[in-house]
């Protein structure tokens, strides 16, 4: 049921993506995001795909390791495409098909095509922040960003610890919730079959045990770090420093420049470079 739940989860290779800053592949995965949601035309949905594949390829990653965080959200993806298709249209606009008071028109069918485009996009890219970085990374790469926080008072060691911990136990809780279900099945328990409420209920015997290990590792955890004498105090140092290398700077201008291209196309080329690619197919 969770296997093919891939947030959280670290591809391990050694590739130039991988050997990127966290710092930096955070600010060029924030500015792929927010690149995703000022695209307009169909040329920037597909320079964007472009760019994410050169960098699947780049980080010598599975695909299938990639869609798999789509698929886990494939139902969300596909019930939100069908109100854009049936209520995503313009007053005025081209109708394509009609049933009753069902209608389809050109402008809802574009609407729905750049959603499901702009969604799938967005999860992918961001799948790859969590399978290029390890979660100790990640979390010391938050930490360095929100550094300048530490000035007010914000607690900024104790945040990316809790983070790094909760990253951490995220595909071992994805793990124990399959061998819970493995469990309950091989004792007659059915998860897939009955309605939405039937399975919901099926659940309850999945659910109770999860926590109950969840809290013992907590559990578990709070007292190792503490015999430890593990703290989150300015003292601490850490074992790897990170360091801004060429390649980071290659990899921050190559994002900056795809995201200047995307806002020249929303904002001053208007759709014209959809016109000579496409011509009249739009």
């Amino acid at each position: 049921m969770f296997k093919d739940i891939s947030f959280g989860q670290y591809y391990p290779v050694n590739s130039p993506v991988h050997r990127l800053d966290a710092r930096v592949k955070l600010l060029i995965t924030l500015m792929f995001v927010v690149g995703i949601f000022f695209i307009k035309s169909y040329f920037g949905f597909m320079l964007t795909a472009v760019v994410l594949v050169l960098i699947i390829l780049l980080a010598r990653l599975p695909i299938m390791s990639v869609l798999k965080s789509v698929k886990a959200v494939l139902f969300i993806v596909a019930f939100t495409a069908l109100i854009n298709l049936f209520l995503g249209g313009e007053n005025g606009s081209e109708v394509l098909w009609a049933w009753k008071s069902l209608v389809i028109t050109k402008a809802s069918d574009h609407t729905t095509i750049k959603m499901v485009l702009r969604l799938v996009l967005l999860i992918s890219g961001a799948s790859l922040l969590s399978l290029t970085t390890t979660p100790v990374a990640l979390a010391d790469g938050i930490e360095s960003i929100l550094s300048p926080l530490r000035h007010i008072r914000v607690p900024v060691r104790d945040i990316a610890m809790i983070m790094s911990i909760a990253l951490r136990f995220i595909p071992t809780l994805f793990e124990e919730t399959n061998k819970i279900i493995s469990a309950q099945k091989s004792r007659g328990a059915s998860f897939d079959t009955g309605g939405p409420f039937a399975r919901a209920k099926a659940l309850l015997p999945v659910l109770i045990p999860l926590f109950v290990n969840s809290f013992r590792r907590a559990d578990e955890l709070a007292f190792a770090m503490d015999s430890r004498c593990y703290n989150a105090t300015d003292k601490r140092v850490k074992m790897k420093v990170a360091k801004i290398g060429i390649g980071d700077v290659v990899a921050l201008f190559v994002m900056c420049a795809f995201f200047t291209v995307i806002m020249l196309d929303r904002y001053y080329w208007c759709g014209l470079v959809d016109t000579l690619i496409f011509g009249g197919l739009l």
